[in-house]
């Protein structure tokens, strides 16, 4: 049986993943796809999801490119990542630079408007209602000291 040649590297939606992974952990490499969704490609493109991906031919790597580049066709608005675009507010999924970029001008925009939650991230404090009094602190360590003798 002859061994087949890997690639190590493989090129989907501007970004090198992971060759040498299954196809359901390779993509995840990809920001703004987790396990759910990558599982959810793997069964569009009809692809194992086990399969390694550096060992797959050209075919099913094209037929995840095209899944993953149409995603928001194939699946009900509930399972992409930004479901109400505020600017026009239609259902999306982000991913890569794009996703970055959204959350960064929805930062600025929380931050503009003076929310609860943009000030919060201004001041670098925790924004989703954790508790701060003993967690998260930053800046010189404050501890008890003990008393010279």
């Amino acid at each position: 049986m002859e061994e087949q040649e890997i690639n190590y590297f493989v090129r989907i939606e501007n970004t090198d993943l992971d060759g040498t992974k299954a196809v359901q952990i390779a993509l995840t490499g990809l920001p703004g796809i987790g396990m759910h969704t990558s599982r959810v490609i793997a069964q569009l493109a009809d692809v194992d999801p086990r399969a390694t991906l550096g060992l797959l031919d050209d075919e099913p790597v094209n037929r995840i490119r095209d899944v993953v580049a149409n995603y928001k066709d194939h699946v009900p608005t509930w399972m992409l990542n930004r479901q109400k675009d505020v600017y026009t507010g239609e259902a999306k999924q982000l991913l890569g630079t794009d996703l970055r970029l959204a959350i960064e001008d929805d930062i600025n925009r929380m931050r503009k408007i003076r929310s609860y939650r943009g000030i919060r991230h201004e001041t670098g404090q925790k924004v989703r209602g954790q508790r701060t009094k003993s967690t998260g602190r930053t800046g010189s360590t404050v501890g008890v000291r003990r008393k010279k003798s």
